[in-house]
């Protein structure tokens, strides 16, 4: 199934002109105009506070559930309640290390690899104030992945919660988190997952994962700025109110989202569903069918793309590919990362701007993975960072010019 890239782009406004190439999207996607629409709709039609009895109060009250349904069916949670939205993934882990913080006792352990964007790391290690202990999960120098065989040798049975990434925001490389998720719950702890850098490129599905709590940002995922937190209905329950005190134990979600959700930005999202319903229609007869076709054709698309990119920088002698150097989707999403030997990382961006060609470079806030690999003095990696929405001419492009600059 091939993707029709000319109805893709009718959906992203920035795209209309092409006049720049955006290769940055694992710092933040381009937004759909659906998503849009709707926030704006909310804004001007119900912008009003929830929990009232008159009619527009209701209203609202219905947009907010809506959006909630939407995610839940997007993610693939079994109940809308099992939907915690918040400002940011940062944000709702730190809420998340709150609450758990409360239930732990010194000499508890929690594992985090060290792969983490620092959102799903420093958030534990705040913890160790408490006396807990934050075991770092080291990932294989040579292969940037996380292995299991590491894992069971770190866990203890003080462990509590394991910690990682569905996928790196640097290396690209996909984690195998059912295999993880199934160790994990075998020594009797709880799984946490961080799947920023993975939910743009893949249907995520929660139940399959397996995992206890699962977070990502909408942002990331050609939405607003907002993000969610999965977590298990009853796991969900056990964790200490985090909201005004009056606020019932099994009020949930409510009770982790202090001073409430942003409702235009929740209603917002629902967009994102009505895309990939859209883009996946004709391959699919349930919405989940319909949502997984899309995810099908995206998952096409990116896979050339890696292909061009990687082919280019693995015949380069002085190119160094961090992470995943296959383009094979099962093993990675097309954030790809390199360096180049004596050269200043920030020096080849700083070049690529007068293209109008967006790309990044640093540790994009996983700073341990590049301290790991001793790459601060690089000035960190090279990111170019694609999704379905970029062509093949764009990467073409990027490579002419990255080509004139090595």
């Amino acid at each position: 199934m091939s993707m029709d890239m000319n109805f893709v782009e009718s959906q992203f406004p920035a795209l209309r002109q092409r006049e720049f190439t955006y290769l940055d999207n694992a710092g933040g996607s381009l937004v759909l105009k659906g998503v849009a629409a709707r926030v704006s709709d909310y804004l001007l039609t119900s912008s009003v506070q929830h929990g009232a009895t008159y009619s527009k109060s209701a209203e609202a009250r219905d947009k907010l559930r809506q959006a909630q349904e939407s995610v839940a069916r997007l993610i693939n949670a079994k109940r809308p309640e099992e939907v915690v939205m918040g400002s940011s993934t940062t944000w709702l882990l730190r809420v998340l290390a709150d609450a758990i913080g409360e239930t732990l006792k010194p000499g508890d352990e929690i594992i985090c690899s060290q792969s983490e964007h620092e959102s799903n790391y420093g958030a534990w290690e705040k913890l160790t104030r408490r006396g807990v202990k934050v075991i770092p999960w080291p990932f294989d120098l040579v292969s940037f992945r996380l292995s299991t065989k590491t894992l069971q040798s770190l866990m203890t049975p003080k462990t509590k919660l394991v910690c990682c990434t569905h996928a790196s925001n640097i290396f690209g490389t996909i984690n195998p988190i059912r295999e993880i998720a199934d160790m994990v719950h075998a020594n009797g702890a709880k799984l946490c997952v961080d799947s920023v850098a993975y939910a743009p490129h893949r249907l995520v599905d929660v139940q399959a994962s397996d995992a206890d709590f699962y977070v990502f940002s909408f942002y990331k995922v050609y939405g607003p700025h907002h993000a969610v937190m999965f977590g298990k209905y009853d796991e969900l329950l056990k964790l200490p109110n985090q909201n005004h005190f009056f606020i019932a134990e099994d009020r949930i979600p409510y009770k982790l989202q202090p001073g409430n959700v942003n409702y235009e930005l929740a209603y917002g999202c629902i967009g994102i569903e009505d895309y990939l319903l859209e883009l996946g229609a004709k391959d699919g007869t349930t919405p989940r069918q319909k949502m997984a076709a899309a995810f099908d054709q995206i998952t096409q698309q990116e896979e050339l793309l890696s292909a061009s990119l990687l082919n280019y920088l693995a015949a380069k002698n002085n190119v160094r590919i961090i992470g995943e150097t296959s383009h094979a989707a099962r093993l990675r999403v097309p954030t790809i990362s390199f360096v180049v030997e004596g050269v200043d990382s920030e020096s080849i961006v700083s070049q690529m701007d007068k293209f109008n060609i967006g790309i990044r470079y640093g540790d994009f806030y996983a700073r341990r993975l590049v301290q790991a690999l001793g790459l601060e003095k690089n000035n960190g990696v090279v990111r170019v960072s694609m999704v379905h929405y970029n062509t093949i001419a764009e990467v073409e492009k990027l490579i002419s010019k990255l080509d004139a600059i090595l």
